[in-house]
C-alpha cells in the first residue's frame, strides 16, 4: 500500500510540493489543483508526481448532489461530473463525494436520508455522473457516513450491486462509522467484515482515529491516529492484502508536524507488521 498526506507550504508549486510529500515520507497525496484557472500546472504536477513516485490518488467531490433544492442538486451533480473528469484525466484511484444529505446541513442527518426512496435517488445520481463521464481509469466513489447511506459494508455492497457500474468503487474510512460503543471497542471485527465484503472494490481509504469520551449520552471524537482506538493492526494488515499501489491517506491534520506524527504512528505500526508503506 502507499502512505499518503497532505504538505503545507508557504508557496506552492509542483517541484517544491513534489519533494515535500517526499521528503514527509508520503508516496501519495490528493489532488494539488482545483481544476478551474490552475488547470494549466496540471501536467507540471503529474511530470514531479511521477518523477518522486508519488500517487495522485484522488480528487475530492464534495457536494450535495441529493439535495432537496433542485438548484443546489443541479449544480452538485454537475460539479461531481466535472471532478470525475478531473480524476479520469489525473488517472487517479477515484473521485470521491459522499451521498449528499436531504437535510438543510449538506453532510448532516435528516430523517429522510434512510429511507428507500433515498436509496435509489443515490442511486439514480450516481449513475447519472459516471455515465456523463464513462471512466476508464478512476472511478467514483461514495465516503462512508454514520447518517445516510452507504453507511456500513452491508448498505454498501447493496449499493454496488443497485448502482450496477463498473465506473463505481469503493472508499473506505472506517471511522465515519464507528458511531455506537459496541462498535467502538470491537471496531477490528468490523474491519474485517467490510474488507471480506468489498476488498475487490476498494480503490483508496482515509486515515484518522477516534476517541470515546466518559460524556453522557454518547459522544465520540475524531483525533489524530495514535491518540484513539482504531485499529490500525487489523486496518493494515487488511489493507496490505489489496493491490499493492492502494492508498492510505491521512487527513484532516492543520499543520505539517501533526501529519509527521500521524504518518510516524501508523509507519510505526506497519513495521512491527513488516509491511512497506
Amino acid at each position: 500500500m502507499r502512505l499518503g498526506g497532505q504538505v503545507f507550504l508557504i508557496e506552492k508549486n509542483p517541484e517544491n510540493w513534489a519533494l515535500a510529500l517526499k521528503e514527509a515520507g508520503f508516496r501519495a497525496t490528493t489532488c494539488p489543483i482545483n481544476g478551474d484557472e490552475d488547470i494549466i500546472e496540471l501536467e507540471d504536477y503529474l511530470t514531479m508526481a511521477h518523477r518522486h513516485d508519488i500517487l495522485i490518488s484522488e480528487v475530492g467531490a464534495w457536494s450535495n448532489p441529493i439535495s432537496r433544492n433542485k438548484e443546489t442538486r443541479r449544480k452538485a451533480i454537475a460539479y461531481c461530473i466535472k471532478r470525475l473528469k478531473l480524476a479520469e484525466l489525473i488517472g487517479a484511484q477515484c473521485c470521491v463525494n459522499i451521498a449528499g444529505s436531504r437535510g438543510e446541513q449538506w453532510d448532516g442527518p435528516d430523517p429522510d436520508n434512510f429511507n428507500d426512496e433515498t436509496f435509489e435517488l443515490i442511486v439514480e445520481t450516481t449513475r447519472e455522473i459516471i455515465d456523463a463521464v464513462k471512466p476508464e481509469r478512476t472511478v467514483f466513489a461514495l465516503e462512508m457516513m454514520p447518517w445516510i447511506f452507504p453507511d456500513s459494508a452491508d448498505s454498501y455492497l447493496s449499493l454496488v450491486k443497485a448502482i450496477d457500474r463498473k465506473g463505481f468503487g469503493v472508499h473506505f474510512d472506517p471511522v465515519n462509522i464507528i458511531s455506537s460503543p459496541r462498535i467502538y471497542y470491537r471496531n477490528g471485527d468490523m474491519i474485517r467484515d467490510f474488507f471480506a465484503k468489498l476488498g475487490p472494490y476498494i480503490r483508496n481509504c482515509h486515515a484518522k482515529d477516534i476517541l470515546l469520551r466518559g460524556k453522557l449520552t454518547v459522544h465520540l471524537d475524531e483525533v489524530q491516529p495514535g491518540q484513539g482506538n482504531l485499529d490500525y493492526r487489523t486496518f493494515l494488515t487488511e489493507l496490505n492484502k489489496l493491490q499493492p499501489d492502494t492508498t492510505l491517506i491521512i487527513e484532516h491534520l492543520s499543520t505539517n508536524e501533526e501529519y509527521r506524527q500521524a504518518a510516524g504512528y501508523i509507519s510505526r505500526i506497519a513495521s512491527e507488521l513488516k509491511i512497506q508503506l
